[in-house]
């Protein structure tokens, strides 16, 4: 039997995870996480045997979790949820060692074969992605700029390029001002970028925002 942790802020996306799981006879849901940290603590107990992590979380967001959790717990498998269009964050989450990534619209049997080829150790990924993922193949050694942030500034960048404030960043992250400044330089500094607008061009122009 499959045991499972579903972390997600969202209590009706939560229960329609679990419905659809229920009905799935070799799988069962044993834990839930609410925030970023419950869901670190709850998998360093070692409830599960794969996580579904949502990306958007308060306290400690899901790109975080993934990180710690992969240090802590490399052979956990991790599959990544969000309401984000994958070319936004699919890849950053691949790269970070995600099992996959699906969008929230995803069908009901997509969700199960992506829970199955996780915990056999594989990837799942979509059909839009495997193609992205070979066209980078073609182009290594041609790093992207924002391919060179950590996971917490091509978050930054993402906000401010969606028209975000600094002050409405800080909140939604649980940071303060000052560190989400930072952020902002250090995206700017290795963007070689001088403003916000700036970024907002990039960010539409390479498809990270809509």
């Amino acid at each position: 039997m499959l045991r499972i942790l579903i972390a997600d802020d969202h209590p009706v996306f939560r229960q329609g995870l679990k419905q659809i799981i229920a009905e799935t006879p070799d799988m069962v849901v044993t834990e839930e996480a609410t925030n970023g940290w419950e869901a670190l603590k709850k998998a360093r107990a070692g409830c599960c045997d794969v996580v579904l992590l949502d990306i958007s979380m308060p306290s400690k967001n899901g790109i975080d979790v993934l990180v710690q959790l992969k240090k802590e717990k490399p052979k956990l498998p991790v599959l990544m949820l969000s309401m984000h269009p994958e070319e936004q964050y699919a890849m950053r989450a691949l790269k970070e060692g995600a099992s996959g990534y699906l969008t929230k619209e995803s069908a009901p049997d997509e969700l199960i074969q992506a829970i199955r080829k996780a915990s056999t150790g594989g990837k799942y990924v979509s059909s839009f992605l495997a193609e992205r993922l070979a066209s980078l193949v073609h182009m290594r050694g041609e790093e992207l700029p924002h391919e060179t942030l950590s996971a917490r500034e091509y978050q930054v960048m993402c906000m401010i390029g969606s028209g975000k404030k600094v002050t409405e960043i800080a909140k939604e992250m649980s940071l303060s001002v000052k560190t989400i400044s930072t952020y902002r330089s250090r995206v700017l500094e290795k963007m070689k970028m001088k403003n916000n607008a700036e970024l907002t061009r990039y960010a539409i122009n390479n498809s990270l925002i809509h």
